[in-house]
């Protein structure tokens, strides 16, 4: 890779009740590779301070993740990573910093019924709460090899 060229920066994302340090493997490998990784504890997991009975919005639960797209970089842009409920970060993400998305990589992870966004999106339209909250939801299991 030559100095001009940008390095590929993946965020990864982790599932409810795990932290930063389940992707230390993934992160080894990556980083031996050349990449730039950034794994994030989101609010009350892993290593973060956050008591997790004060956290009473998916918006706050995901204010380190907000917080690290924010101050990329002018230009910047990341490959997301998320595994399992940490897809539904994910899209919350993409949907509030989609300029800084490269690509979003969603490892057996949470995804929304093709049309849907958030439940944000479902409060000004004609959209009964009974039929978003029947929706179902998309598993997509992707499988890394690394060699």
């Amino acid at each position: 890779m030559s100095e001009t060229t940008e390095k590929l920066h993946f965020v990864m994302v982790h599932v409810f009740g795990h932290g930063a340090w389940c992707w230390y493997k993934i992160r080894s490998l990556l980083e031996a590779s050349d990449y730039k990784v950034s794994c994030i504890d989101l609010k009350g997991s892993g290593m973060d301070p956050s008591d997790p009975n004060t956290i009473f919005s998916f918006q706050d639960y995901n204010k380190p993740l907000i917080n690290l797209l924010s101050n990329l970089p002018q230009g910047e842009k990341v490959i997301l990573v998320g595994h399992s409920a940490g897809g539904m970060s994910l899209t919350y993400a993409i949907h509030r910093f989609s300029k800084k998305i490269r690509m979003a990589i969603y490892v057996a992870a949470t995804m929304l019924k093709h049309g849907f966004v958030t439940p944000q999106d479902y409060e000004h339209t004609s959209i009964e709460a009974e039929s978003v909250q029947q929706q179902h939801f998309i598993h997509m299991q992707l499988d890394l090899v690394l060699l």
